[in-house]
C-alpha cells in the first residue's frame, strides 16, 4: 500500500503510493472501508498490516524461499537459492501477533485504521543470515550487485546468488511500520522478533526436509 515510501517510518498518516497490482487493490479495499465506515456509521476498522510471515508461508516467497532452501542445503543438496536485490528492507511480523491485533480492533467502542507492524526492518541478506544460524550454518558474503553471493563456510561451496532477472522492474526498497497508534490504543505489541521468526521457519523447513 505505501510502496514507493516518500518517509520511513510508515503511520495511518502515510501517504499510499502502490507499486503493484496487489497493493492497488488493498488500497481500493482500504478506502471502501473508510467510505463505509463514514457513509453509513459501520463499525469498520482497516487494518494496514506490514509483512507476516509464518512457516505456513507459500514457497514462492522470499522468507520461505530462503528457509526452505537453506533447509535443503544443510541437508546435504548444494543448490544455490537464487535471489534478486538482496538490499530490499521489510518489517516482517508474525501473524499470531498481527491476529491479535485484528481482535483488539474489534473490541474498541468506535472504529478506526490502524498500521500493525514491528518497527524493526530487515535486508533480505540479514533474513538469510538469521534462517542460516538457525540451522548452524555460517554464510559469509562476497562480491557486491549483481555478483554478490554467499558461501557456507563449513563446505565453502555457494549457498545464495543473485540473479539479475529476480529484480522486481518497480521494487519496494525499504518498509517501516510505525504502530504507535494501535500500541497506545490497543495495546498492541510485536512479541515475535525476526531472529525467532527465521528460525520459527527454517527449523521445521529442515524437518521436513529430512523426513
Amino acid at each position: 500500500m505505501f510502496g514507493r515510501v516518500r518517509t520511513a517510518p510508515q503511520n495511518e498518516d502515510t501517504a499510499f503510493y502502490p507499486r503493484s497490482p496487489y497493493g492497488v487493490a488493498k488500497v481500493y479495499g482500504h478506502f471502501n472501508t473508510v467510505n463505509y465506515r463514514d457513509s453509513f456509521g459501520l463499525h469498520a476498522s482497516s487494518g494496514i498490516f506490514f509483512n507476516h510471515e509464518s512457516p505456513l508461508r507459500g514457497s514462492n516467497f522470499v522468507t520461505r524461499k530462503v528457509t526452505l532452501g537453506l533447509s535443503r542445503f544443510a541437508r546435504g543438496e548444494h543448490i544455490p537459492i537464487e535471489l534478486g536485490n538482496l538490499n530490499v528492507c521489510r518489517d516482517w511480523g508474525f501473524p499470531g501477533d498481527y491476529v491479535e491485533g485484528m481482535w483488539r480492533m474489534l473490541q474498541e467502542e468506535k472504529a478506526d485504521d490502524y498500521v500493525l507492524a514491528t518497527r524493526v526492518t530487515t535486508p533480505v541478506r540479514d533474513f538469510a543470515n538469521y534462517a542460516a544460524e538457525a540451522l548452524d550454518m555460517g554464510l559469509e558474503w562476497l562480491g557486491s550487485g549483481i555478483t554478490e553471493h554467499a558461501i557456507d563456510r563449513e563446505t565453502g561451496k555457494v549457498a545464495v546468488k543473485v540473479i539479475s532477472n529476480l529484480f522486481r522492474p518497480a521494487e519496494v526498497d525499504l518498509l517501516l511500520g510505525d504502530a504507535t497508534k494501535a500500541s497506545s490504543r490497543l495495546g498492541c505489541k510485536a512479541k515475535v522478533g525476526i531472529r525467532e521468526l527465521a528460525a520459527m521457519m527454517a527449523q521445521p523447513d529442515y524437518e521436513d526436509w529430512r523426513s
